[in-house]
């Protein structure tokens, strides 16, 4: 039987904001446990939750850039459930009555040959809502603590619709929701630290079939890795046990990396178990057309218009416009490293080369590199005017890099890098290489192609390396056509 895969992903993003969503506390990671816990956190009695404007910015923000309708009224529920880091026993969230409805997110998917195709999902809406605490398990030997830095920070829950159909798929659009909500500004993205993870709706049915199976829920898988791991196996457990006869039993699961597998941790609730009804403490979340327009205004440029912009305007291909819209900072960074300059290329080849590799090496974010876009691009210039050539412009590089120097033109002097552009002066340096190898000369002119490269190499060591390349290549070779 030819079997069919349905999956709808669950992304909790953690809003960039200062304080939590509804309390003054430290979103910030890292702190010592329980030093970002403020009353309203801990649910001591009458304390009343206010909510963060800026988690509503941002909001709105993502709903913009997916083109979603952002509701003028939404409502906050709570959502009823126990668990030892939720001091409430109930989370702050929203249900009938979203912030975000709708939208959508396209996005590129590779087949395993290599090729690929467009894909574009719908979204069936997104919403606020609080996080949880956090259980720590092995500090004291046979307890559980419980860490509530994490309780209360300002949650933006991402539901799709079931419209994915593998776990390439699937990995290719949280990759792409991932950049999009850094693009933005709505958050860092990190996954390490739990900002950006997801739970995957999995369930499988014969193909042509229109009902859907039975699903289960993958809970928290935060990277890209777990997440295709997560599904192929869940996949393969449902397609082995309706093929064995058996049931799929809609349940809550964990993937284990270790063993890849996925296990049962509680039958699936659904929406009736958690008693939603509207927080009594918050008003309905009013949301103007003219704070919509305000945030729209403060927008960045999305990153397809910014795709077509790099490849139509500067000139650079599809490939090297993809990677340089990868990341934010890093658009930026050659936007501005290629303002001063004719040829764009020049400075796309640069940032995804010299750059991108040192960067790498140290382990620095392009955000820290140590030479800024405005020096590249200085260095960039003096490169395509002549005044140092390849390896010069890497030496200006490497010494700004090194804090040897700051000025690019002050450390192209002092360290004797300025190219020959003189004729007369090549043309000497030309003479006397090809009087002095009078058998390259003839081998050049017997057929022989390599010769010619050989002299120019002659006549680059003769100048010291200083020699403009590109004019070494054509006195050299009209010397030798006469």
């Amino acid at each position: 039987m030819e079997w069919e895969v349905v999956i709808g992903l669950e992304t909790h993003v953690q809003l960039s904001t200062k304080s939590k969503i509804f309390s003054g506390a430290s979103a910030s990671f890292g702190a010592e446990p329980n030093t970002h816990a403020c009353p309203i956190d801990l649910a001591l009695p009458g304390c009343l939750p206010v909510l963060n404007k800026s988690a509503v910015e941002k909001a709105i923000r993502f709903g913009l850039a997916i083109d979603a309708k952002v509701a003028n009224r939404s409502v906050f529920d709570r959502k009823h459930y126990f668990y030892p880091d939720l001091p409430k026993a109930y989370q702050i969230s929203q249900f009938e009555l979203p912030v975000v409805i709708g939208g959508r997110v396209s996005f590129q998917v590779e087949n395993p040959d290599g090729s690929t195709y467009q894909k574009t999902i719908n979204l069936t809406r997104a919403h606020l809502e609080e996080d949880a605490g956090k259980s720590v398990h092995g500090i004291v030997h046979g307890k559980t603590g419980i860490d509530l830095n994490r309780a209360g920070t300002p949650l933006l829950e991402i539901v799709t619709e079931p419209e994915l159909r593998s776990s390439a798929e699937a990995v290719a659009y949280a990759k792409a929701l991932h950049e999009l909500v850094m693009w933005i500004g709505v958050s860092d993205g990190d996954m390490q630290k739990g900002n950006f993870r997801c739970d995957a709706n999995v369930s499988v049915r014969p193909k042509g079939q229109k009902e859907f199976g039975t699903r289960c829920e993958i809970k928290n898988l935060n990277s890209f890795k777990f997440l295709q791991a997560a599904i192929d196996y869940e996949v393969r457990r449902q397609i082995g046990l309706i093929s064995e006869g058996g049931k799929v039993v809609q349940a809550t699961r964990l993937y284990d990396p270790d063993n890849d597998e996925t296990r049962e941790i509680r039958t699936k609730e659904d929406s009736m178990d958690y008693r939603y009804f509207p927080d009594p403490d918050l008003l309905p979340l009013e949301i103007s057309d003219e704070w919509i327009e305000e945030v729209r205004a403060s927008m960045p440029e999305l990153p397809e218009k910014t795709l077509a912009r790099l490849i139509n305007e500067y000139g650079i291909s599809e490939a090297d416009a993809l990677q340089l819209i990868s990341h934010r900072p890093l658009t930026e960074y050659f936007e501005k490293a290629a303002a001063k300059l004719k040829d764009k290329k020049i400075a796309a080849n640069w940032v995804k080369g010299e750059v991108m590799a040192q960067l790498n090496a140290a382990e620095l974010s392009i955000e820290e590199s140590p030479v800024s876009a405005e020096q590249l691009g200085d260095i960039l210039v003096r490169y395509s005017d002549g005044t140092i050539n390849q390896k010069g412009a890497r030496t200006v590089f490497s010494a700004i890099w090194e804090k040897k120097g700051d000025k690019v033109d002050e450390l192209i002097e002092t360290l004797g890098l300025k190219q020959i552009s003189d004729t007369g002066a090549i043309e000497a340096a030309i003479d006397a290489v090809l009087a002095a190898n009078p058998k390259m000369v003839e081998e050049f002119k017997s057929g022989k192609e390599k010769a010619f490269n050989a002299l120019v190499g002659q006549t680059m060591r003769a100048t010291k390396g200083k020699a403009n390349p590109a004019q070494v290549n054509e006195i050299l070779r009209a010397k030798l056509a006469q």
